[in-house]
């Protein structure tokens, strides 16, 4: 036989093999046709109905006509009303609103007059590149109403004028928030690879049957396989500390209450890592699939693009990210300084959804050892 004749036959072989894998086939699929739906449909850097509270204070027409245009901009969506300072203030703690509007009693009866009045926008700047976005989208709606509405003569000045003010980041330094979420994005990575990893490995050395013939159980290995990679991961987010003290990130709120955070974070994503191992037979199976996770999780918390600027079927879905109910709860207790009265729903998701990966994973653990 030539060697082309050889080469050919080998070709063949390895050929005749990988179309067998079944899996690496369907995951080869899926990230040509699924992930790229995905990607397309949530990579949208546009900030769309972003979560407003109206504060009317002038109760008039021309007010109502403003909340009307804001609303009906596609750039912000009115889901509160206010009548309180304290009442914002609360929303925005708890991330129910990202924008608040808020119209001076003065507001109708000025512009009637040619006088000069104001708007207030109030942004929370956790994502320095939302509010930086909605402020120009604000500025825009309010300059259109006025040259609509205002009465041009004796105005030598803009005739509403909008002013922003911006909480948690008053400098829209981006800086600060991707250095939360990329310890984030560190912490998911190291919970998912490793533990994956991990336990294929046990896979392709054989020694996995082993325990077939031991007493312990499959939560006591599962367990066993995830104390390493939990305990690492918990100490690496000092030095992750370190470098957002470097950055000028501000820990506003409770350095205990961030380990508590970021365990729960942590075992969600240990539960993502052996559930993919459990279902792969081999290591380039664990770490494509680890990948093929990774990705619709990233796009999916509101790192990359706004969440609110996605289609509602993947915010229905992302509520299922434990990454993004970690992003929630870093940029809460960095930047806003609130407390586990406002962020425990957060906490009980990653820990809900951590529990769910960790049963699945026993179970199919179970069956792989019976």
């Amino acid at each position: 036989m030539t060697r082309y004749g050889r080469i050919a036959a080998l070709v063949r072989k390895e050929l005749i093999q990988f179309l067998r894998a079944r899996t690496m086939l369907a995951l080869i699929l899926y990230l040509y046709t699924g992930e790229v739906v995905m990607c397309t449909y949530a990579m949208s850097f546009d900030v769309r109905n972003l979560p407003t509270v109206f504060v009317d204070d002038a109760r008039s027409a021309e007010s109502r006509a403003l909340m009307q245009d804001f609303g009906s901009s596609g750039y912000f969506k009115i889901t509160h009303t206010a009548a309180a300072d304290s009442e914002v203030a609360t929303m925005l703690n708890r991330g129910e609103v990202l924008a608040a509007v808020v119209v001076p009693p003065e507001f109708s009866r000025q512009l009637a007059q040619g006088v000069p009045t104001t708007v207030q926008l109030l942004l929370d700047g956790s994502n320095a590149n939302t509010a930086s976005v909605a402020q120009g989208y604000a500025q825009r709606i309010v300059q259109n109403f006025a040259l609509q509405r205002a009465p041009p003569q004796h105005i030598s000045g803009p005739p509403v004028e909008l002013r922003p003010r911006v909480w948690y980041n008053s400098e829209l330094d981006y800086r600060h928030f991707m250095v939360l979420s990329m310890m984030a994005l560190a912490g998911m990575m190291v919970g998912v690879i490793t533990a994956a990893a991990g336990v294929v490995r046990e896979k392709e050395s054989g020694t996995m049957e082993q325990l077939l013939v031991t007493p312990v159980s499959p939560g006591e290995t599962i367990a066993a396989k995830m104390m390493p990679p939990f305990l690492v991961g918990l100490i690496a987010l000092f030095p992750g500390l370190l470098v957002a003290a470097v950055f000028g990130v501000p820990l506003r709120g409770s350095l205990a209450l961030f380990m508590l955070f970021s365990g729960a974070f942590l075992l969600s994503s240990l539960g993502i890592g052996i559930l993919v191992a459990v279902i792969a037979d081999t290591l380039q199976q664990a770490l494509l699939m680890s990948f093929l996770v990774l990705f619709p999780l990233l796009f999916l918390s509101g790192t990359v693009v706004p969440l609110e600027s996605m289609p509602s079927g993947l915010q229905v879905l992302a509520e299922a990210s434990p990454l993004r109910h970690y992003m929630d709860a870093v940029l809460g207790l960095f930047l806003k300084g609130v407390g586990l009265d406002v962020l425990w729903p957060r906490l009980a998701a990653m820990l809900a959804i951590g529990g769910v990966l960790l049963a699945l994973s026993v179970w199919r653990f179970r069956r792989h050892l019976g």
